[in-house]
């Protein structure tokens, strides 16, 4: 018995959710497929509609906008099965046995990942810092993931037991993009749940602009500084925040402040530009978080 779960705004999410539905079907299981707009007031709306037509599937389109974490609670209480797939609207499945690739997982683990992949090219210049991130630092094997189960996490294509989520639920005061993932899998560690990471990838397909991505890694970053500061999170768990209190034992923060202070804009520019270099996106994380280190 399986609960699909999917969020969107403002995303044609029909596809995505007929090949869902098709894959459950074959495989004669129990299931429902739960989707939710957070009160776009999409064109997109139209065709998403067209899920309430489909067998044990249900479109909601929010009047409110509540925020994508609240969005997700919301769907997970409507749920009526234990085991939840929790997926991003934004994706392609580039295999045919997604579905099942789960359900031969299901009855052993608590949490199981599958990973998420990049196109093998850039849709265009200006989505090209979102996509070389994605695709040289964020994409991992199995392996890569399995030293480190826990923080390897996310929760853009999981499969999760309903009691543990329900323990631990998105955290909806944080109002900015980002870092939800690391709350939650921290929280998952101290539970120590048990996790299982499989390669049952999904494809990331509505890739940011890079102005639209800077901005959201500067909230980003500005969340992760409040997990660290209400102690959410401890230092060692996030590669950013142990970097940097190592550097700051030394003063070196102060320096790179002032390299913010000083060049940030320049750095900007160039990310935004039409060939932004990962280099110069982590240190602009570096300097950024350097900044709002020290206050």
């Amino acid at each position: 018995m399986l609960s699909i779960l999917i969020t969107i705004y403002n995303y044609n999410l029909l596809p995505l959710v007929k090949e869902l539905h098709q894959q459950c079907l074959d495989l004669n299981i129990d299931f429902e497929i739960l989707t939710q707009d957070d009160a776009s007031n999409s064109v997109y709306n139209v065709e998403n509609e067209k899920i309430n037509h489909l067998s044990n599937c249900q479109f909601i389109s929010l009047k409110k906008n509540v925020g994508y974490r609240e969005n997700k609670n919301i769907l997970v209480s409507y749920s009526k099965y234990e085991n939840l797939l929790i997926l991003d609207g934004d994706c392609l499945l580039p295999y045919p046995n997604f579905i099942k690739n789960y359900i031969n997982e299901i009855e052993d683990y608590e949490v199981v990942y599958g990973g998420r992949i990049h196109a093998e090219k850039a849709p265009s210049k200006m989505q090209l810092l979102r996509w070389k991130y994605g695709k040289h630092m964020e994409d991992q094997t199995v392996d890569q993931r399995n030293k480190n189960i826990y923080r390897a996490t996310l929760f853009n294509n999981t499969l999760i037991k309903k009691t543990v989520f329900n323990q631990i639920k998105f955290d909806s005061s944080f109002k900015k993009y980002g870092n939800d993932d690391t709350l939650f899998s921290f929280e998952l560690l101290k539970m120590n749940s048990k996790i299982k990471h499989i390669h049952n990838p999904v494809q990331h397909d509505d890739i940011d602009t890079n102005a639209v991505y800077l901005e959201k890694t500067k909230n980003s970053l500005d969340n992760l500084y409040l997990l660290y500061k209400k102690e959410l999170i401890t230092k060692e768990y996030s590669k950013m925040v142990n970097l940097v209190t190592k550097l700051h034992a030394y003063k070196i923060t102060y320096l790179l402040a002032v390299l913010y202070s000083v060049f940030g804009n320049l750095l900007e520019n160039q990310l935004k530009g039409n060939q932004p270099s990962l280099f110069i996106f982590n240190v602009f994380r570096l300097t950024y978080f350097s900044k709002i280190y020290i206050g």
